[in-house]
């Protein structure tokens, strides 16, 4: 079973050339660095040209190298696509998809300019359409040529232009989350939640990571290198869980409980789905440990 981890997914902004030289010794699983909401207008054009520099020196290790497009209709879209299409990042993650056609005619460019097969795309969910539209543009990951991979959850726009106020446990959004994360397993696509804007409450951040966790999101994205240990921890297994799961797997590995479809481990009763539950966390913890032995020892959690 191969598992890619995208436990943390941190916002670097493209026109701070010390962060992004930054983000290639912190622990995050994903590097995204941006073009769009973090960048000022009058440098737009200076951070795409340390993205791409950055893109194209390959310093970030084993981690996801995603970056974000300003929208294609914006003024400086089209040469985004371009220049970063060819620097050949992990994925390209695109602003505002409303219609399976945002998807589909990038896509359909990226083939038109050549772009490497595996330059995959991304989408941010965060308008009233893409929620609304969420099964019809996550059904695109059937299509190959779609080259639609994770779904990205864009809460402070989806907040703004529905006036839902962020509050403790997120109560008004869990519905969308829910949806999003529903069309996003139907279609075998993986999803990453939104960011946590208080930078000062870890707590506040550990509950929004568990909460994710448990709705069954992937990972979540971050503003700042100090959520990043925070938002690791709570996605991946902790001692428990590996102790149930390798007591899960045991009993259906072992040859006396062979053709038997439930079993009693520790006290309760766990089906075949469960050993296929088991051997997902245990392989979570596999790829973590081997992405850890593969990183350079300077590599950090925070600041």
């Amino acid at each position: 079973m191969t598992i890619r981890l995208r436990r943390s997914a941190l916002y670097v902004p493209g026109s701070n050339p010390r962060a992004i030289a930054k983000a290639a010794t912190l622990d995050a699983d994903v590097i995204i660095l941006d073009l769009e909401d973090a960048v000022l207008p009058d440098e737009k054009v200076r951070a795409r040209q340390a993205v791409e520099t950055a893109v194209r020196a390959r310093a970030f290790g084993s981690r996801e190298v995603v970056v974000r497009l300003n929208h294609a209709t914006t003024r400086w879209g089209v040469d985004d696509l371009k220049i970063i299409a060819a620097a050949a990042p992990s994925a390209i993650l695109l602003p505002k998809v409303e219609t399976s056609l945002d998807i589909l005619n990038i896509a359909r460019r990226l083939g038109n300019m050549g772009a490497a097969k595996d330059v995959r795309l991304w989408a941010m969910v965060e308008t009233p359409a893409a929620v609304t539209e969420i099964d019809a543009l996550a059904s695109l990951a059937g299509d190959p040529a779609s080259r639609l991979d994770v779904l990205v959850m864009g809460l402070n726009d989806l907040a703004r232009e529905t006036r839902v106020r962020f509050v403790p446990g997120r109560a008004p959004m869990q519905a969308w989350l829910s949806a999003c994360v529903l069309a996003a397993r139907r279609h075998s696509l993986a999803i990453i939640d939104g960011v946590c804007n208080d930078l000062d409450d870890p707590s506040g951040l550990r509950a929004e990571c568990v909460q994710a966790r448990d709705f069954g999101f992937d990972g979540k994205s971050l503003l700042h290198p100090g959520q990043i240990g925070i938002c690791n921890a709570a996605f991946s297994p902790t001692d428990a869980d590996l102790s149930e799961a390798m007591a899960i797997v045991r009993a259906f590995d072992d040859p006396a409980n062979a053709g038997r479809g439930t079993l009693r481990v520790g006290g309760r009763m766990v089906e075949v789905l469960h050993a296929e539950m088991a051997r997902a966390t245990l392989a979570t913890a596999a790829a973590i440990t081997a992405r850890n032995q593969i990183e350079t020892p300077n590599v950090r959690s925070g600041l």
